[in-house]
């Protein structure tokens, strides 16, 4: 159990609350100022990101073929939008607009693949946009901190001679939301077609920022999941569904970046089952850890493509190591990571 007080009104009652992230993030508090809040899951999960795009805006700066990502990636700053904001209705308008630099590369492939990312993703909108409408008909509110305050697990709707349970429902339509923005199973396929972008910026979008969006909802808003059963149920067979899925699809691939694509929703897949078995302080821990090793992987991955004249078949490469030894060592100490080896980031939260 775990106390979340707001510093910023001294005469705030302090009542306990039921609050999933307690192993990891222990009760700091955390200050509003005009809808923004600054807990630490929203000054961490931001930091990661603005760190993983040092790397990626000094990489930019030798993609002379790109000239609109010489400044870095727009992204950035929604995204921290879309992590700070008190509300619930900013979380999907902000995480639109992270996704636009995917759609700069121009080519038909990249249109085609911009297309679709956006069409899939409207999916998981038709289930954040009532998620979020049935909190405000619920609770009257979309504030975090009044939702997880007013929650009363023994709601009920009464619809079509059938009687819901109101929490339940309203955590089902976000997990909806959180499939599409996470590229979980049956919202999967748009993530890999993303790779058509320029390498920088699908690195930076696929390994801190776009498709994280999910997880974050999910550990966000984890004391509204952890009334209803259900919900985590299903979290967790989503969860380990799309991890099985997307590691066997990705052995079948052939191109490169699909290949780090499918392994991201792999990786995901864990993120989302962690959450669904309550475990969210280890699903936020991965996520950060998985930040770092994929964004390595990523532009390793981009080194030997531009050095390939931007050939992407893994069956024309062969004995690279001996040419690139740097990116060599370099996408050998991603790939361990990533399988979880000792005394390496992804060992830990893989425990």
């Amino acid at each position: 159990m775990n106390c979340r007080v707001n510093r910023s009104d001294p005469d705030a009652a302090v009542a306990p609350r039921r609050y999933g992230l307690d192993p990891l993030l222990p009760a700091l508090g955390h200050h509003s100022m005009s809808g923004i809040r600054g807990d630490i899951l929203d000054v961490s999960t931001p930091l990661v990101g603005g760190c993983a795009a040092l790397p990626f805006d000094r990489y930019t700066v030798e993609e002379a073929d790109h000239e609109r990502y010489r400044c870095g990636d727009p992204g950035q700053g929604r995204l921290r939008r879309r992590l700070a904001y008190g509300p619930v209705r900013t979380y999907g308008s902000a995480e639109d607009q992270v996704g636009e630099p995917c759609e700069g590369k121009p080519s038909r492939t990249a249109d085609k693949a911009a297309i679709k990312a956006m069409l899939v993703n409207r999916v998981g909108d038709f289930g954040l946009a009532p998620g979020i409408s049935g909190c405000f008909t619920l609770f009257q509110t979309v504030d975090f901190s009044t939702i997880f305050a007013l929650l009363v697990p023994q709601k009920f709707l009464d619809s079509c001679n059938m009687r819901l349970n109101a929490i339940t429902l309203i955590c089902i339509l976000l997990l909806i939301g959180a499939v599409g923005k996470s590229a979980q199973i049956g919202s999967h396929t748009w993530s890999p077609d993303a790779m058509e972008g320029p390498t920088p910026v699908s690195a930076l979008i696929h390994a801190a920022t776009m498709v994280t969006a999910g997880v974050f909802m999910i550990a966000r808003c984890s004391p509204l999941f952890e009334y209803p059963p259900t919900a985590l149920i299903v979290i967790t067979f989503a969860g380990a569904m799309t991890s099985f899925l997307a590691a066997t699809t990705g052995i079948l691939q052939n191109d490169l970046k699909r290949v780090i694509a499918y392994s991201t929703c792999s990786q995901l897949g864990y993120m989302i089952f962690a959450c669904g078995i309550s475990n969210y302080s280890v699903s936020v821990f991965h996520l950060m850890n998985h930040a770092f090793f994929k964004a390595l992987l990523f532009l390793s991955a981009g080194s030997v493509i531009h050095a390939m004249s931007d050939e992407q078949d893994m069956r024309k490469m062969g004995g690279l190591a001996s040419s690139f030894p740097f990116t060599y060592a370099m996408m050998l100490m991603g790939s361990l990571s990533l399988i979880g080896f000792p005394f390496l980031t992804g060992f830990i939260p893989k425990m």
